[in-house]
């Protein structure tokens, strides 16, 4: 089974957090094997083994045993991740619970081929129950801790001026699966609410009126948007876990370089020659329709942005004889590259 991965936002958070409260940068860096290159993206993931060897490195040296709590107290979602955003300006809180879900891949992957469900809620014992659905998260408890602590007070922060809130209690109370940690009074202090260690679930007690709250600032556009640029990285992930997508993502760097052969790319993925042939075929391509295909979707980007020559264009992807290059451009077009780059785009 693949590792579990995180998005960088969560490390990339930690890390300026756990700095701020008196720890030593380059220390946690190198105790947990994160480089600073791997936080230059927030929605690149990275091991999530990593992400815990961070949190136990940044609760040894700044010698807080609650630092988990603390970090969701104080970091809101909306700074690490899109999700987070997407979330904010969603209709409804039940609508909330949706996107986190929809959008989950973009924060976890569990490394078991399949989108993680993270919260799922329903009626339980005296009220709402709001449970943590994921087993990656339950499994950690430093992550539930930062994670339900940060749902809670990034709730308490939206609907703090709401009528209807501030008439309820919120959570009526707050269930953990792991053991009770020494510092209890830090739990009580933060939800405000009896909490109950030991449990069967890692779940949140709400009024049931709770979901029936809408966002107190809601744009509609914003949602939009917002939400169009994580299906954009979720399409992106997804294509990123394929094995067409891994040999693209290999083959872009070195297609100028005439190396961009199935051997070479079977070897960077660590497979051997057949193994490459049968994945892409259980994908219904070849590695041969991948990188014609990489090719000409390179090419017309090169030739519409009219800053390289066509010749040019024929060596960036790959061929060494520009007029090979022309016949490949008329087969994948129908026209020829010099009508490209002209500015008239035609496919066929």
């Amino acid at each position: 089974m693949a590792e579990a991965t995180i998005a960088a936002g969560f490390p990339k958070a930690l890390l300026v957090f756990a700095v701020s409260r008196g720890a030593d940068r380059q220390i946690l860096l190198e105790r947990s094997g994160i480089a600073s290159s791997d936080l230059a993206d927030p929605d690149v993931h990275i091991p999530l083994a990593r992400y815990i060897a961070l949190f136990r490195s940044a609760i040894e040296l700044t010698g807080d045993p609650a630092l988990a709590l603390h970090f969701g107290e104080r970091v809101r979602m909306q700074d690490i991740s899109i999700v987070g955003l997407v979330c904010e300006v969603a209709e409804t809180t039940a609508d909330v619970g949706r996107q986190l879900n929809r959008y989950a891949p973009l924060m976890l992957d569990e490394g078991a081929g399949k989108s993680p469900l993270l919260v799922r809620a329903g009626p339980g014992p005296g009220g709402l129950w709001m449970e943590i659905a994921s087993e990656t998260w339950a499994n950690n408890p430093l992550m539930i801790e930062a994670e339900l602590t940060r749902l809670v007070c990034n709730t308490r922060a939206t609907f703090g001026q709401v009528a209807a809130f501030q008439a309820m209690r919120f959570p009526l109370a707050a269930h953990f699966t792991h053991i009770e940690p020494s510092y209890r009074a830090e739990y009580e202090r933060i939800f405000r609410a009896p909490v109950m260690f030991s449990s069967d679930r890692n779940a949140l007690v709400l009024d049931p009126a709770f979901v029936l709250l809408k966002q107190p600032v809601m744009n509609r556009y914003v949602f939009g948007v917002l939400s169009e640029k994580a299906d954009a990285l979720l399409k992106e992930l997804q294509a990123s876990k394929s094995v067409r997508g891994r040999v693209e993502s290999l083959l872009m760097p070195i297609l100028h370089t005439g190396e961009a052969g199935m051997d070479t790319v079977a070897v960077k993925m660590g497979l051997s020659r057949r193994t490459l042939l049968r994945k892409l075929k259980t994908e219904g391509t070849t590695f041969e329709a991948v990188l014609d295909e990489l090719r000409h979707k390179m090419a017309l980007n090169f030739l519409s942005g009219k800053k390289v020559s066509v010749n040019e264009t024929a060596y960036l992807v790959g061929f060494s004889d520009p007029a090979a290059f022309s016949r490949a451009f008329k087969r994948w077009t129908g026209t020829s590259p010099g009508t490209i780059r002209d500015g008239e785009i035609v496919q066929r």
